[in-house]
C-alpha cells in the first residue's frame, strides 16, 4: 500500500533540510535498479516478494526484456528512519522523523555515460554501488570522477554479499578481506579527485558511509545498525563500538577486553567485525542452506525473527530470502546511510554554488542558489528531456536551485549559448504545467519551492537538451555539462518510402531531444547521420527513431567512424590568402597545440567564458604559452568551444578589431570541416602573423574576409603536414585465466594492444586493459566470446584521439589515404585531396 500521498510530499518539499537528492551510480550489472527496488518497496509502491525481481524503475520494455538500464529515472519517495533517535546524528539539525528522497536510478553501461552525469547534475549525493566479486571497475571509477567533479558527496554499498557466501564459501576472515580490498580502491579513486570545497569524501565503514547488503534478497546492514544494538545490549558508547567494530580490533573472551592484538596466550582471536557483524549471517546462511531443522527455530527466536504461517513452510534459498530480509532490511540500511550521510540542498548549495553558476558569485542569483532560497529569482536548470506518453512531447527534467517554480509563471529560457544581454538562444515563455516525476507515471503538483526535482510541461519546443530557466533579467547560465563520452560512432539513415522524408526528419529533431548525447546531422550530400558514444548506444537510439520518433521503416548504413583532422607540424611556409577584390591579405601559421591543451579545452578546464588574464595564466604556468599569446586568444573552434584555437600574433596593424569578427566566422567555418576529409578539426593553433587591409571599411566586409579566411587556415593546415586523428577505446576485459590466449589474438588482428593485466586478488579472473581503435570495434564483443568460448566479458569506454598510422593522406595507396579518399567518396566530394596550392596566392 503506497504510504504517502502528493499532498505529504509538498508539505516536505518547503523542508529544505529533510530533503534528499540522491542518484544511484555503478558499473553495469552491479545491481543498481535491483538495490533501488527495496526503497521503492519501503515507499509501499511495489510488494515485498517483488522487490529485487521487478526493477521498477526500468519503466521502458527494452530494459526489462535486456535486464540493462538505459535511461535515467526520477522517483520521488517519503521515507523516515526506523530509530527517532538518530535524528540527533543529522550534521543539520532537525525536528521532525519524516524525509522526502528524490532518488534517480542511472544506468551503468558506459554507452548512456551522458545520462549518469545528466542525473548527477540535479542531485548532491550518490550512492555508489559496488559488486563484491568484481570490484571496482572502469565505469566505476568513471562515475565516481563524474561525481566528485560535481561536488557530490558519495557513500557506497558493497552488493552481492549473497553471491560471495553461496557460490564462493569465503570464510568471514577472506570476506573481510576482500571487503577491505574493495574499500581501499573505492577510496583510491575518491582521494585522486580530492576537492577542497568538498572536504574528505572517503568511506569507511566505521563511519557508517558504507553498507554491504544482497539487492536481490533485499537485505543490506552497516556497522552503525550492529553497533546500535550491541550498545544497547551490553550498554556502552555506541560511537565507541562502531570504531571497534571495524579494522584491527579483537575482543577476548577470557579476559572480556578489547584489544588490537589478534592472539591471546598463542590462541588466535577473532576479529571484531566478524565475531559480531558476520557471524549472525554466517550462522543463518548455514543453518538455512544446509537444512538444519531443528537450529533454524531457535535462531530466530535469538534474532527476534517473527515468520508467518505460510513463510515457516518455506525452505532453501525462499526461506533464506525471507529470514534476512526480516533481519536486516535492506531499505533501513539504505535509508540511514542516505539521510544521515549525504548533504541536504541547503547544506549542498552552498559549496555547489561556484561550480554551478557562471556569472558572478555575489550576484541576487548567485546568493540565491547558495542559499537555497524559495523566495528569491528563479534559477531552474533542465537537465534533460523525458518523452512523454503524448506522442512527440516532453517532459523538461530538471532541479530548482532558488526561487520556487510554478504553474503559468512568465520565464526566461535561455539555452546554453545565451550570452547575458543578447538576444540569442533566448525564449520568455510561461511554465504550463509542474509535475512530480515518479518512475514512470508523473503526478501533478501545483508548485515546487528551490531544493527539488521536477518535470515541466510546454518548454519542450524552446529548448533542445539543456538550459537555464530564470525570472531575473540579469542572471548568467548555471554550466552546460561537461559529458564524459563523446560521439564517435555513426551511421547514416534514409527512409525507404520517400514520402516518410518529412516524418523522418520529425524523427531526428525528436531523438535529438530525447538523448542528452546523441547528435543528429545532415551532410553536404544530404545524408542524416545520427552519431552515437557507441554501438548499443546507436543501437537503442535508431530503434527508437524507427519505432517511436519518426515511426516509418528505415534503411540504416554500417557504423562509420568519426575522424578529427589536425597537423603534424608547423606550417613550412606563411600561407597568404588574397579576398576577391585582391585589397586585404592575410598571412597564417598553423601549427599543433599540446594534447594536454587540448585535454584542458575538452574538459572545461580552459574554456572560452574565462577571465582573458587567469586563462593567460594558467597557458602559461602549466603549458609553457607566452603571456601576450594567450591573452590575445580570438576564438575557439569549432562551435566556439572546440579544442583549436586562433592566436593573434600581428603587430601594430590598423582597422584589426573591425575585421575580427569576419575572421573568427572563417575560423568556425574552417575548423567545422576541415580540407582533407572535411571532417572537424582538432589540436590545431592557428596564428595570424600579418595583414593588410584596405583603408576603405567598404572593401573589408565579411563577404569580402570570410572566404579569404577560411581559404588561407585551409592553406595553413595543408603546408603543415596534414593528418587525421582516430578515436581509440579504453577496453576493460574480464576473463579467467586459462582463456587469455584468445584475447591477445583477437586484439592484434584489430590493431589493439594491451598494456595492463592484472590477476584479482582472492579470485581467478584476470583484469586486462587494452586500447582499441573505435575503427575496428564493430562486432568485437561477439569476435572476443567466440575467442575465448565466451568467458571473457569486455567494457569499452572513449578513451583519446590519435594520430592515424600509415603514410600521407594525400596518397591514395598509403592506409591513411584509403580511409581519406573513402570518406571522400561517402560524402560525395572529389576524391582527391586538393594541395595547398588550390588555397594559397602567390605574392
Amino acid at each position: 500500500m503506497v504510504n504517502f500521498t502528493v499532498e505529504e510530499i509538498r508539505v516536505l518539499m518547503d523542508k529544505p533540510h529533510n530533503i534528499r537528492n540522491m542518484s544511484v551510480i555503478a558499473h553495469v550489472d552491479h545491481g543498481k535498479s535491483t538495490l533501488t527496488d527495496s526503497l521503492v518497496q519501503r515507499a509501499g509502491i511495489i510488494s515485498a516478494k517483488n522487490a529485487g525481481a521487478q526493477r521498477y524503475t526500468d519503466t521502458r520494455p527494452d530494459e526489462q526484456e535486456r535486464g540493462v538500464t538505459i535511461k535515467s529515472t526520477a522517483i520521488s519517495l517519503y521515507g523516515e528512519l526506523t530509530d527517532p533517535e538518530d535524528l540527533k546524528d543529522i550534521p543539520v539539525k532537525t525536528e521532525i522523523n519524516e524525509f522526502l528522497i528524490n532518488l534517480i536510478d542511472s544506468p551503468g553501461h558506459v554507452d548512456f555515460s551522458s545520462e549518469v552525469t545528466a542525473a548527477l547534475r540535479v542531485t548532491d549525493g550518490a550512492l555508489v554501488v559496488v559488486d563484491t566479486i568484481e570490484g571496482v571497475c572502469v565505469q566505476t571509477e568513471t562515475v565516481l570522477r563524474q561525481a566528485l567533479g560535481e561536488r557530490i558527496k558519495p557513500v557506497v554499498i558493497i552488493n552481492k554479499v549473497d553471491r560471495a557466501l553461496l557460490e564462493l564459501q569465503l570464510s568471514k576472515e577472506d570476506l573481510f578481506q576482500n571487503f577491505s580490498r574493495v574499500i581501499e580502491s573505492v577510496n583510491v579513486v575518491i582521494s585522486t579527485y580530492y576537492d577542497k570545497a568538498l572536504g574528505d569524501c572517503q568511506v569507511m565503514p566505521d563511519k557508517g558511509t558504507i553498507a554491504f547488503g544482497s539487492g536481490l534478497h533485499g537485505w543490506a546492514f552497516t556497522v552503525r545498525q550492529f553497533a546500535t544494538k550491541y550498545a544497547k545490549k551490553f550498554g556502552v558508547d555506541k560511537t565507541k563500538m562502531m570504531e571497534r567494530l571495524w579494522g584491527e580490533n579483537f575482543f577476548n573472551p577470557k579476559t572480556k577486553k578489547w584489544t588490537k592484538v589478534g592472539t591471546y596466550e598463542g590462541e588466535p582471536l577473532e576479529r571484531c567485525f566478524n565475531q559480531f557483524c558476520l557471524d549472525p549471517i554466517f550462522r543463518i546462511f548455514d543453518s538455512i542452506m544446509n537444512f538444519k531443522k531443528d537450529e533454524i527455530p531457535k535462531l530466530l527466536a535469538k534474532l527476534e525473527i517473527k515468520l508467518s504461517s505460510d513463510e515457516k513452510d518455506l525452505e532453501g534459498k525462499p526461506l533464506l530470502k525471507v529470514v534476512m530480509r526480516k533481519f536486516l532490511p535492506a531499505a533501513d540500511a539504505l535509508m540511514e546511510m542516505m539521510i544521515l550521510h549525504l548533504p541536504s540542498p541547503a547544506t549542498a548549495q552552498k559549496y555547489r554554488m561556484e561550480t554551478l553558476y557562471e556569472g558572478p558569485p555575489d550576484d541576487e542569483a548567485a546568493i540565491g542558489i547558495r542559499d537555497c532560497d524559495p523566495k528569491a529569482t528563479l534559477m531552474l536548470y533542465v537537465s534533460k528531456m523525458v518523452p512523454t506518453s503524448d506522442k512527440g512531447r516532453f517532459y523538461a527534467f530538471g532541479r530548482v536551485f532558488s526561487g520556487t517554480a510554478r504553474s503559468g509563471l512568465k520565464v526566461r529560457i535561455q539555452g546554453p549559448n545565451y550570452t547575458p544581454g543578447q538576444k540569442g538562444d533566448l525564449f520568455i515563455k510561461s511554465i504550463q504545467r509542474t509535475v512530480l516525476m515518479m518512475g514512470r507515471f508523473t503526478d501533478p503538483i501545483e508548485d515546487v519551492p528551490a531544493g527539488n526535482i521536477l518535470g515541466l510541461v510546454g518548454i519542450d519546443q524552446f529548448l533542445l537538451k539543456s538550459g537555464t530557466l530564470t525570472t531575473s533579467e540579469t542572471a548568467h547560465n548555471l554550466k552546460v555539462m561537461k559529458f564524459s563520452v563523446s560521439p564517435v560512432v555513426q551511421r547514416s539513415v534514409e527512409v525507404k518510402n520517400a514520402n516518410d522524408l518529412p516524418k523522418l526528419v520529425e524523427g531526428l529533431k525528436r531523438l535529438s531531444k530525447s538523448d542528452p548525447c546523441v547528435l543528429c546531422t545532415i551532410n553536404e550530400s544530404g545524408e542524416h547521420i545520427v552519431a552515437g558514444a557507441g554501438e548499443l548506444h546507436l543501437e537503442i537510439c535508431l530503434k527508437d527513431l524507427e519505432e517511436d520518433h519518426a515511426g516509418v521503416p528505415l534503411r540504416i548504413s554500417d557504423p562509420v567512424v568519426q575522424y578529427r583532422e589536425t597537423v603534424g607540424a608547423e606550417s613550412r611556409i606563411q600561407a597568404l590568402s588574397k579576398s576577391p577584390n585582391k585589397h586585404n591579405r592575410l598571412y597564417v601559421i598553423a601549427a599543433p597545440l599540446a594534447e594536454e591543451v587540448s585535454k584542458d579545452i575538452e574538459q572545461g578546464k580552459i574554456s572560452p567564458r574565462d577571465d582573458i588574464k587567469a586563462r593567460a595564466r594558467i597557458l602559461a604556468d602549466d603549458h609553457g604559452w607566452d603571456v601576450t599569446d594567450a591573452r590575445k586568444i580570438w576564438c575557439f573552434g569549432p562551435d566556439t568551444n572546440g579544442a583549436n584555437l586562433l592566436v593573434d600574433q600581428t603587430k601594430a596593424v590598423q582597422y584589426l578589431n573591425e575585421i575580427k569578427d569576419s575572421v573568427v566566422s572563417g575560423f568556425q567555418w574552417a575548423t567545422k570541416e576541415g580540407p582533407v576529409a572535411e571532417e572537424p578539426m582538432r589540436s590545431i593553433r592557428f596564428n595570424i602573423m600579418d595583414v593588410t587591409l584596405h583603408a576603405d571599411a567598404i572593401h573589408r566586409g565579411g563577404g569580402q574576409l570570410i572566404p579569404t579566411a577560411r581559404r588561407v587556415l585551409y592553406a595553413a593546415t595543408l603546408l603543415a603536414e596534414p593528418n587525421l586523428l582516430e578515436p581509440v577505446f579504453l577496453v576493460e576485459i574480464q576473463v579467467p585465466e586459462q582463456a587469455m590466449g584468445g584475447i591477445y589474438g583477437v586484439l592484434t588482428r584489430r590493431r589493439g594492444h594491451v598494456f595492463e593485466e592484472a590477476q584479482r586478488p582472492g579470485t581467478p579472473l584476470f583484469n586486462i586493459k587494452a586500447y582499441l581503435p573505435v575503427a575496428e570495434s564493430f562486432g568485437f564483443n561477439a569476435d572476443l566470446r567466440s575467442g575465448t568460448g565466451g568467458q571473457a566479458f569486455p567494457q569499452s569506454v572513449f578513451d583519446h584521439w590519435q594520430i592515424l598510422p600509415g603514410g600521407n593522406v594525400a596518397d591514395p595507396t598509403s592506409k591513411s589515404g584509403a580511409i581519406v579518399t573513402e570518406i571522400r567518396r561517402r560524402k560525395g566530394i572529389k576524391p582527391d585531396v586538393p594541395g595547398y596550392e588550390n588555397y594559397y596566392d602567390k605574392l
